[in-house]
Formats: C-alpha cells, sequence, structure tokens
C-alpha cells in the first residue's frame, strides 16, 4: 500500500525541474534581447525623423540659390549640418531655363549618426545691374 501511495504522489524530478528552469531562462533572455533592441530601433528612428525635419526646414529656406552658391555649416540641438552647392551640369540649350545648382545637405549627430540629402534647386537670376543678390 505504500507503494502505491507513492506512485500516486509521484511529482518532478529534480533533473525536470532544472531542464524547465533552464527552458524558461532561455526564452526570457530572448525576449529581452527582442524588447531592448526594439527600444533601440525606436531612438534611432526618432534621431533619423528629427534630422529629416531639420534637414527639410534647411531646404525651405533656399527656393533659389544665389549665383555664387550657398555653403554654410551649423548646429542645431545635438546636430549638426553643412550645405554645399555646385552649378549643375546641363545640356539644355535654351537660354530661358534656369541655371540649376546641386545641393548636398548632410547632417549629422552624436553616436555616428548621418542622413544625406541631394538635390536640385534653381539658381536665383542676378539682378540687374550685376548685384549678385
Amino acid at each position: 500500500m505504500a507503494q502505491a501511495r507513492r506512485r500516486a504522489q509521484r511529482g518532478f524530478t529534480l533533473i525536470e525541474l532544472v531542464v524547465a528552469s533552464a527552458i524558461m531562462a532561455m526564452a526570457l533572455g530572448m525576449l529581452y534581447r527582442a524588447l531592448g533592441a526594439s527600444a533601440n530601433n525606436i531612438a534611432r528612428v526618432e534621431e533619423y525623423q528629427r534630422a529629416a525635419v531639420l534637414a527639410d526646414s534647411l531646404l525651405a529656406q533656399a527656393e533659389t540659390i544665389p549665383v555664387h552658391g550657398w555653403n554654410e555649416m551649423g548646429k542645431s540641438a545635438e546636430f549638426t549640418w553643412r550645405v554645399q552647392t555646385q552649378p549643375f551640369a546641363t545640356t539644355v540649350a535654351d537660354l530661358n531655363a534656369p541655371q540649376l545648382q546641386q545641393v548636398e545637405l548632410q547632417v549629422t549627430w552624436p553616436g555616428g549618426g548621418e542622413l544625406r540629402l541631394q538635390t536640385l534647386r534653381p539658381q536665383r537670376k542676378p539682378a540687374p545691374g550685376g548685384g549678385g543678390r
């Protein structure tokens, strides 16, 4: 009768508990890594978005580029930006077509983040009388 009770009360062995604990620890470790990676990605996306807004606001300042070009750099919060232009070579022979300037904009931030944009903007026509503005 004592043997029958032992078999009825049989539970997990120590080995089974150790294996179950190890499996649970590995699953929790993988979950922790996945959540940590997601939090890092969210922070990177937020920095990139803020850099894109800064770049957009810088480009909005220049509907046209002066004849002498636009070369400037600066800092806004933790972002460092630099704008450089150069004449864009084209084969268009129409004298009424505006000259184009190739605009290169670079925004960097701590941690190695970088955003580079390139676009074309029309060159501002010189004022009558040879004024450069």
